[in-house]
Formats: structure tokens, sequence, C-alpha cells
């Protein structure tokens, strides 16, 4: 039988595993990926970038996964 911290890392590792290759091979994909409720501000040479929807969306996301691994 495996100790409940063995679990809990190999269950880390594969996550990592998997945001390695959302980020090799799924940046390409959200290049252009535009959320509504993401503000750019440009003004001259500055610029400033507030992702209120993705952060809203990965909250989202994130509980969900949350509240599946916990049931």
């Amino acid at each position: 039988m495996m100790a409940p911290w063995g679990k809990q890392l190999i269950l880390l590792g594969l996550v990592l595993i998997l945001v390695g290759l959302a980020l090799s091979y799924g940046a390409p994909l959200l290049k252009d990926y535009k959320n509504p409720l993401d503000f750019r501000f440009k003004s001259g040479n500055s610029m400033v970038y507030f992702p209120l929807g993705s952060s809203i969306l990965i909250s989202i996301v994130l509980s969900l996964l949350v509240y599946l691994f916990k049931k």
C-alpha cells in the first residue's frame, strides 16, 4: 500500500506534466485569445493589462476541481 503523501506526489507530478504540455502546445492556440473582460489600456509607449475575465475563469475552474476532488 502506498503512503498518502506518495499518492499526492504522483498526482502533483501528473498535474505538472499536464501544465507543461498545455504551455508548450497550447500557447500558440491561445495567441489570439481575447476575453472581453480582460482590459488593456495603451498610452504612448506604456500599456497596462488587467486580466479580470481570465482570473475569474481560472478561479471558477480551480474551485470546481477542488470541489470534485474533495467529494
